[in-house]
């Protein structure tokens, strides 16, 4: 009888195992303290891919990304059970679309369909934010026809960043803000008085909607990249070392846990 290699042992373990870490991650939640909008910075597709090959030795990054997108509709389920309110998903963001041809096209189109697949489930409301000038127009059109499809429904509001760099909104923002008085006729000076903190939200891609009390981001690295610069100024982060595609509902369970167990001051 031929024995089983350690590896597989010591997956089978943790199989059986993480129903029961799972269960005890639960007791300790306090869903009192549940965040009520979490933004995902999903990092770590290539990476992931090149330390997983597939049975063909296929290691290439829309593997990668194909993976994350279908990781997606698992941690929407989770963020359900959990009564999270909004989710802001980062798929791309705005350097993203300097990547060689080969490599944007595929993703390009893994996003559209990812997205696609959002709103053929019918049970969240998707909302494109970003540059959107920025992306083909066939993309733009894609992204469009899944946000009106899905305007109104009850439940999760998803947030796609798409072609988003935080800096980029900020600027957006500003200039929105500048034009809209400007065409109430008002001057440079008059314009300037009215710059201010309140007035700059009312034009930010999220405008409307809550700051992200937590940010997660995968893959290990510890940084912000740009991701929602303006409003997680007050956001608590939590960094786990999992590539996104193998991210857990255990790993989601513990980014709560440890969003319950810290005290925000929001900066006072």
């Amino acid at each position: 009888m031929s024995k089983k290699p350690p590896s597989a042992i010591k997956s089978a373990l943790k199989s059986a195992l993480y129903p029961l870490y799972e269960r005890r991650l639960l007791r300790q939640l306090d869903f009192s303290q549940t965040p009520h909008h979490i933004g995902v910075m999903l990092d770590g597709n290539r990476r992931w891919s090149k330390a997983n090959p597939s049975e063909s030795g296929d290691t290439s990054p829309a593997r990668g990304h194909r993976a994350g997108a279908s990781k997606i509709v698992d941690l929407l389920d989770w963020c359900e059970e959990a009564e999270v309110k909004v989710v802001t998903l980062w798929l791309l963001s705005n350097q993203n679309l300097h990547r060689p041809a080969d490599e944007l096209a595929p993703l390009l189109e893994i996003i559209a369909e990812a997205v696609e697949d959002l709103g053929r489930r019918r049970r969240w409301e998707i909302r494109p934010v970003g540059s959107m000038e920025l992306l083909p127009q066939d993309l733009q059109n894609r992204l469009n026809d899944v946000a009106a499809a899905t305007k109104g429904i009850k439940g999760v509001m998803v947030n796609v960043a798409i072609g988003y760099g935080g800096r980029n909104e900020i600027a957006d923002a500003v200039k929105a803000l500048v034009t809209a008085k400007a065409k109430e006729g008002k001057s440079a000076e008059a314009i300037a008085a009215e710059v201010n903190v309140d007035e700059i939200s009312k034009y930010l891609y999220t405008a409307g909607l809550p700051d992200p009390d937590l940010v997660i981001r995968t893959s290990g690295e510890q940084r912000l990249g740009g991701f929602l610069l303006w409003q997680s100024a007050h956001s608590e982060f939590y960094f786990c070392e999992a590539y996104w595609p193998d991210f857990r509902r255990v790993d989601f369970l513990r980014a709560l846990r440890a969003y319950s167990q810290r005290h925000r001051r929001f900066g006072v």
